[in-house]
């Protein structure tokens, strides 16, 4: 029998999700409810991001160069930009933790890609600080300015359709060869598709033209009103937070389940394809005539079902509740 006065809770037994709910209790009301804050000014509104990148969790040296951790450490926070709405990235700070005897030749690789991430998407380095530990650990702080439409988990309504900007599962494809994992039907591959999984894994692309192509096609008898989230933690588990902060169901066609042209068929592939994290694509709920229209000019994107009213869950093929337990995303502390 556990002793609870000896029992001290730890971060493990709690997991993301609860710290989360506890830690919110600390700021105002629907603060954590998106990937960015919202700072309204005078001048023009500006959303905030940080990601934390960690050695062993989200990179190693068997799998990412440093020029690629870089690049990947820009790129997420980007993508969490794009799903709030970003019109202009502004500027990053760094926080960085090393161990001391950590190659320069490391460091130095680092900047250059975060140097190339920042030319090709905006946005310049302003600053952050640097400290010693016992891993290496990234954190940026992304800062952008809110363009005319604010995306947010929230924004969903029953009637929408249920959208994303790309295939999903590459990265975690990508992942499995980079580790030399078990794959089923792996002589089947292509090496076109391996190529991209690893690209994608390695250099994920923040989803800021397909943002700018929503924007571009808003048919303008609507208002500017989405809701949006990135997949970096899994389909799922994105589509699942719409729902949640939105209070409605999402009904998905497993028929629809955005696969890479190339993509296999089996358990494992539908698997890491809804579940498999690190997509960085864009899920979008959207008034089925601007879903039509910005599908139109994203060839890469996916209708993946509705959103009606109810409690918020997924249910599969019009009949079959997913259980999420079954699906796990991506969580810190497990």
């Amino acid at each position: 029998m556990v002793n609870k006065k000896n029992f001290q809770e730890c971060i493990c037994d709690i997991g993301e999700q609860e710290i989360l709910n506890r830690l919110k209790l600390f700021m105002d009301e629907g603060q954590i409810e998106n990937d960015t804050a919202l700072i309204k000014t005078s001048n023009n509104n500006l959303i905030v991001n940080t990601d934390v990148l960690v050695d062993k969790v989200h990179f190693s040296d068997k799998t990412t160069s440093a020029i690629d951790v870089g690049w990947k450490a820009i790129a997420v926070n980007l993508s969490d930009l794009a799903s709030s709405g970003v019109d202009e990235i502004l500027g990053v700070t760094i926080g960085l933790i090393l161990p001391p005897r950590t190659p320069w030749e490391w460091v130095d690789g680092v900047y250059e890609g975060i140097s190339s991430a920042l030319n090709t998407y905006g946005g310049k380095l302003i600053g952050g600080d640097i400290s010693k530990g016992s891993e290496k650990v990234i954190a940026i702080t992304a800062i952008g300015s809110l363009g005319p439409l604010h995306l947010h988990r929230a924004h969903a309504l029953p009637g929408d359709y249920l959208v994303t900007s790309g295939p999903h599962g590459l990265s975690r494809l990508g992942l499995a060869i980079l580790l030399e994992e078990k794959i089923k039907q792996r002589n089947a591959l292509s090496s076109e598709l391996k190529n991209e999984a690893i690209k994608r894994h390695q250099r994920p692309v923040p989803p800021i033209i397909a943002l700018q192509k929503l924007i571009s096609c808003k048919p303008r008898v609507l208002p500017w009103r989405a809701a949006g989230i990135d997949t970096s933690d899994g389909l799922l588990e994105a589509i699942n937070n719409v729902c949640k902060s939105s209070n409605c169901k999402a009904i998905l066609n497993s028929n629809n389940f955005p696969r890479h042209p190339q993509w296999p068929i089996g358990n494992q592939w539908d698997q890491w394809c809804i579940n498999g994290g690190e997509d960085y694509e864009l899920v979008l709920s959207l008034p089925p005539m601007w879903a039509e229209e910005w599908l139109k000019i994203v060839p890469s994107g996916h209708l993946l079902g509705e959103i009606t009213q109810g409690e918020p869950k997924i249910v599969l093929d019009n009949d079959k509740e997913i259980n999420l337990e079954n699906y796990l995303g991506f969580n810190h502390f497990k």
